[in-house]
């Protein structure tokens, strides 16, 4: 009975005991848990994200300034590029058809009604010059008004040397109303000189092209009777045209009149014709979300034709910004980095706020200065690295047996030599060897030894967290050896226990680098 009491009383002291380390335990992860929330750790970078959808905050992996020899930069193909200020010119590409400069039409119809006679324009998009004959046209009216203007001319010649009052005015009056007529009509100048030189009227008129280009419309035909508002021809002026072009709403902010533009077409490989932007429709396709944009271009030797579909390039000048390669910004869920390489291997994470990515550069309102230099390749292993030194500094794995409990005494710390073959070691097989010896300098040979390789999780990558535990044989007088597979390249923490009789002999902790990828 007294045995049972005494075992009742031993096993409520241990539970009482392990109540007090586990409240021990959870008050130290909330204090410690209070003091990252408070602030963040000097050196390293760190975002925090609250998700207000969940209420869930999501807190990115710390990075922390990372010190690599140039030989190691060199083999894995580090490389820099440098922050400057320059102008910036974006450009917004997209895609048109060429259509007539409305500006450029010219219209052909009469003043007066009447009879076609002959057509020498005959057939749609023939090409004609300003002046050349169109067509003949019967009129009375004309003919009349004609007639009108030669007697009121030869009137006046009659009364000339009259020395009556008003006579050779009212003369000169009748002439000048009857040549308003004819201007009114529209008679082109060479009639009138005809009319003048001839003083005779002609039955038939010939109506003059106004204007150089081509017919793209013809109404007239012979003997066709014709009123002042029927339109005969349309003639197009193609020496300059219209590219009517798409551009989605996200980039009308960006585009002002005037802006200089570029055009070229598959049918004329190596041809660039340039213009300007001309007008910016105020509406919106609801189905593609674009807005059109007119484009006024020169048209030397008439080579864009109405209807071609052409690929225009929308220039758009951003004055002096700040730039770096896009190459050296690594994107997360919610920041960009780069890393700022300030000599000798010692890169330093930043934080930066970009800007418009143009061509292989983005604009960079924020987190570095000119003259900067950053990496630009090899960015993934680099930011592992940094992942890696910060978890260094803030993660510990327990030793194989943490949280066991022993009653003997703990022995002398003893001395522990640790190497690897391949040295450094490298992703794949590996074979760790370790030496023990005591303060004196003697060894120790029947311990139990085990090394344990951790790489922490990196989110960012998709990748877990890695572990390896290797148990080393004795060999014999001091040396133990046993073999591993590291999974990845990179750097990895290393925990080295040595054990014997129930004792920890030592307990080494370092970190070494791995060759080979991730």
């Amino acid at each position: 009975m007294k045995n049972y009491r005494s075992a009742f009383i031993l096993a409520l002291v241990v539970n009482v005991a392990l109540a007090g380390v586990a409240i021990g335990l959870w008050w130290h992860s909330r204090s410690a848990r209070a003091t990252v929330t408070a602030g963040e750790t000097p050196g390293t970078a760190t975002t925090q994200t609250a998700a207000s959808e969940s209420g869930v905050s999501t807190v990115e992996t710390p990075l922390t300034p990372v010190q690599i020899s140039p030989q190691r930069l060199q083999s894995i193909g580090v490389t820099t590029g440098e922050v400057q200020r320059k102008e910036v010119v974006d450009e917004i590409r997209t895609t048109g058809n060429v259509a007539i400069d409305e500006t450029r039409l010219a219209y052909v119809q009469t003043r007066f009604a009447g009879w076609i006679q002959k057509v020498f324009v005959d057939a749609t998009y023939k090409y004609v010059r300003k002046g050349q004959p169109l067509f003949t046209i019967y009129s009375p009216d004309l003919v009349n008004t004609e007639r009108d203007y030669l007697v009121a001319k030869d009137n006046q010649r009659k009364v000339a040397g009259s020395t009556v009052g008003g006579v050779s005015s009212g003369a000169a009056t009748l002439v000048d109303a009857a040549s308003e007529r004819l201007t009114q009509f529209g008679v082109p100048q060479s009639e009138l000189a005809r009319l003048e030189s001839s003083g005779d009227a002609r039955r038939e008129v010939e109506i003059d092209s106004p204007a150089s280009g081509y017919v793209i419309d013809r109404k007239a035909l012979p003997n066709m009777y014709v009123q002042p508002d029927t339109q005969l021809y349309t003639v197009a002026d193609l020496s300059t045209v219209w590219v009517f072009a798409q551009v989605f709403q996200n980039d009308l902010g960006r585009i002002k009149i005037g802006d200089p533009v570029a055009v070229s077409v598959d049918s004329y490989t190596g041809r660039t014709f340039r213009g300007r932007v001309d007008f910016i429709y105020p509406d919106v396709d609801m189905s593609t979300r674009t807005a059109r944009v007119r484009l006024i271009l020169p048209n030397p030797g008439l080579k864009l034709a109405p209807g071609m579909f052409v690929n225009a390039t929308l220039k758009v000048p951003m004055g002096r910004q700040l730039t770096i390669p896009a190459s050296g910004v690594l994107h997360s869920g919610t920041r960009s980095i780069v890393f700022v390489d300030h000599g000798q291997g010692y890169l330093e994470p930043r934080e930066v706020e970009l800007g418009a990515r143009v061509n292989d550069e983005f604009v960079v309102t924020k987190g570095v200065s000119v003259g900067d230099r950053i990496t630009t390749s090899a960015n993934f292993l680099v930011d592992s690295e940094s992942q890696l030194q910060a978890a260094l500094g803030s993660f510990v794995p327990p030793p194989p047996g943490a949280g066991t409990t022993s009653a003997a005494t703990p022995a002398a710390e003893a001395k522990v030599e640790f190497t690897t073959d391949p040295s450094p070691p490298h992703r794949g097989s590996n074979v760790f060897r370790v030496k023990l010896t005591d303060a004196q300098g003697a060894t120790i040979g029947g311990a139990e030894v085990t090394v344990v390789f951790f790489m922490p999780a990196m989110p960012d990558m998709g990748m877990a967290a890695l572990t390896v535990t290797s148990k080393l044989g004795d060999k014999g007088n001091g040396n133990y050896e046993g073999t591993g597979t590291l999974q990845s390249g990179g750097t990895w923490q290393v925990t080295i226990t040595a054990r014997k009789g129930g004792q920890t002999l030592a307990t080494k902790r370092s970190s070494m680098h791995a060759e080979g990828g991730m």
